[in-house]
């Protein structure tokens, strides 16, 4: 293989969440050093909304990654309950452990819990990251299927625009499952003048629970084939598993075959997921995602 071609391979990174008790810690420490066996592009750490104290689970854990583990990792960020002070606190400590990529996102609004003024969306907040810190690289959230909020597509896609054009360097997709969805955004993003390198998002589906918690909860649109698999195997725990696991690669080799920039899994915190992917599709992927 020659050395462009080498170079246009894409990229494997890994998203996991903060766990909630001692337990399930301990599990994702474990899951994580499997993890950073698989040489990673990098390993993002979500937040959320609801838990204010990014310093012992986001920021430590992204802190870990990176400096314990020497994995690049990115740290989530949202917008909306963040004062400057908050960020600026974050970014200190993430240089502290020489973390330096953020994934900036505007956050869930909670109907109780007025948001704070300093950052109304996701493009305030990278402007504001940038200018405090150029040398941070930022990541931004994108919605193939349009963003539940937006008008239409139209609007979505100019509000993408504007973070981009705030600094973001990179995109990484929410979870989708019909790939030609993700072609048409990408389509549209080049018509729009979006230049940066498009992370696809993907959640394998392998149990039961995490398919009715999918349907419930999101409006991704789900190809018949992928339904066909729910409704076969609803009951069959094992060849669910199997299905969901086969259905996630062939999204996957076919991602990779239509030349996108990288593969962003979606863990849930379960690392042997992530390896019967890793092991079935490692040659597609950059040499440093490669372990010999």
């Amino acid at each position: 293989m020659t050395d462009n071609a080498e170079r246009q391979r894409p990229s494997l990174s890994f998203e996991i969440f903060p766990p909630n008790t001692k337990t399930s810690n301990e599990l994702l420490l474990d899951t994580l050093d499997e993890l950073q066996d698989l040489g990673p592009h990098f390993i993002s750490v979500t937040c959320s909304n609801k838990n204010a104290d990014l310093k012992t689970t986001t920021l430590k854990l992204a802190g870990y990654i990176q400096k314990t583990l020497n994995v690049p990792s990115i740290a989530h960020l949202t917008a909306a309950y963040s004062s400057k002070e908050d960020i600026r606190e974050a970014i200190n400590i993430l240089k502290r452990s020489n973390t330096n990529r953020i994934l900036a996102l505007r956050g869930d609004i909670y109907a109780d819990k007025p948001p704070l003024e300093d950052f109304r969306h996701a493009s305030d907040l990278i402007h504001f990251i940038k200018e405090e810190e150029p040398a941070f690289q930022i990541s931004g959230a994108c919605h193939p299927e349009v963003h539940p909020e937006a008008k239409n597509r139209v609007e979505d896609l100019q509000n993408l625009k504007k973070k981009v054009d705030s600094g973001c360097d990179d995109l990484i997709t929410q979870l989708f499952f019909d790939n030609d969805i993700f072609y048409r955004f990408r389509e549209n993003c080049d018509i729009v003048g979006i230049d940066v390198p498009i992370y696809a998002g993907i959640m394998p589906i392998v149990n039961r629970n995490q398919a009715l918690r999918l349907i419930k909860t999101t409006k991704t649109a789900l190809p018949r084939k992928f339904i066909a698999i729910l409704e076969k195997y609803e009951h069959d725990p094992e060849s669910l598993r199997a299905a969901g696991l086969a259905y996630a690669i062939d999204q996957i080799v076919d991602l990779v075959t239509q030349d996108t920039s990288g593969i962003h899994l979606y863990t849930m915190n379960q690392s042997q997921t992530a390896l019967s992917i890793y092991r079935a599709t490692k040659t597609l992927f950059k040499e440093e995602a490669i372990v010999v």
